[in-house]
């Protein structure tokens, strides 16, 4: 028996190293995630999750920055009391985020209040769903879920994943498109297809179509191309030119016709003008005034005096 107790010593002493060895490890490799603080958030979902399952990854534009916890219904947690047709029936996911809450939160759920929101996604082409956390503009379209229990944790307003919100807007298109009266919109199709033809065809009461109105577009056409490569019509065009040039012509000769005749008129005009005066001045002049002077006509040749 004394030989035997140095082996169990030993053994214990072994035992007791390696346990030491591993709780030395665990707190250097994971001392970042044993001291760091972390919350619960929750949030509520109305369209399906399916490829959300616990260990999913919470990330805030496309930063790990926690993990799903749980995925359930409300109903399972908090509208347990309330009759079945009357639940909200929404998927509650609880996440462990990474952080102190005073950061992401404060005092009043800051960050809430700034459109923080919460969505499915999708992880490539692998269909691996997680938690997508990010700023969004508020969207009438999609109001943020109401609930009358007290959440256990802080709530994060949801909106549906990407291919949720392709499917709700395809609905709407079937929707809208259920609701067109086919029939009345072929009638009118019809309709437009009759004044179409009647108007490129023609009525037959009295409106001949726009193809009666191009052929004579035409024919018009024609017969200005005819008439425009006629010989004649160069001829003439030549001699409307040339008169054209004989008339600059006259205008400029008469022009200066124009200023002699302008210059006798005034000379004739300043002549009268002293008549008048004289005139005014001594009437009796125009009758009793001396005559005028005898003209002198030249000698003629071989005569010897000027005939009285």
């Amino acid at each position: 028996m004394s030989n035997s107790n140095p082996n169990y010593f030993r053994l214990g002493l072994f035992v007791l190293a390696a346990i030491g060895a591993l709780i030395a490890l665990i707190l250097v490799f994971g001392s970042g995630q044993i001291f760091q603080k972390t919350f619960e958030v929750e949030t509520y979902i109305k369209q399906s999750v399916t490829g959300l399952d616990n260990g999913a990854s919470v990330r805030f534009r496309g930063v790990k920055v926690g993990q799903v916890i749980s995925v359930g219904l409300t109903g399972e947690i908090y509208e347990k009391n309330v009759p079945l047709p009357q639940r909200k029936a929404y998927v509650i996911v609880r996440m462990l985020i990474n952080g102190d809450p005073k950061e992401y939160f404060g005092g009043s759920n800051n960050n809430v209040a700034a459109n923080l929101r919460a969505r499915v996604k999708t992880m490539g082409i692998t269909g691996v769903n997680y938690i997508e956390l990010d700023f969004e503009a508020p969207n009438s379209e999609y109001p943020t879920l109401t609930y009358t229990w007290k959440p256990e944790y802080p709530v994060i307003p949801s909106l549906p994943s990407p291919a949720d919100e392709i499917f709700t807007g395809l609905q709407k298109v079937v929707t809208n498109l259920s609701a067109l009266n086919l029939a009345e919109t072929q009638q009118k199709f019809d309709s437009l297809v009759t004044n179409l033809n009647a108007v490129l065809a023609g009525s037959g009461k009295g409106n001949q179509g726009m193809a009666q109105s191009v052929q004579e577009l035409n024919t018009l056409l024609a017969k200005m191309n005819s008439v425009t490569s006629n010989a004649e019509l160069e001829l003439l065009i030549q001699e409307l030119v040339a008169s054209a040039v004989v008339l600059r012509q006259m205008l400029s000769s008469a022009q200066g016709d124009t200023a002699i005749t302008i210059e006798n008129l005034k000379q004739a005009s300043e002549q009268l003008n002293d008549l008048m005066r004289v005139a005014s001045r001594s009437p009796s002049s125009l009758i009793w005034g001396e005559p005028p002077a005898r003209i002198q006509l030249p000698a003629n040749t071989g005569t010897t005096g000027v005939q009285k």
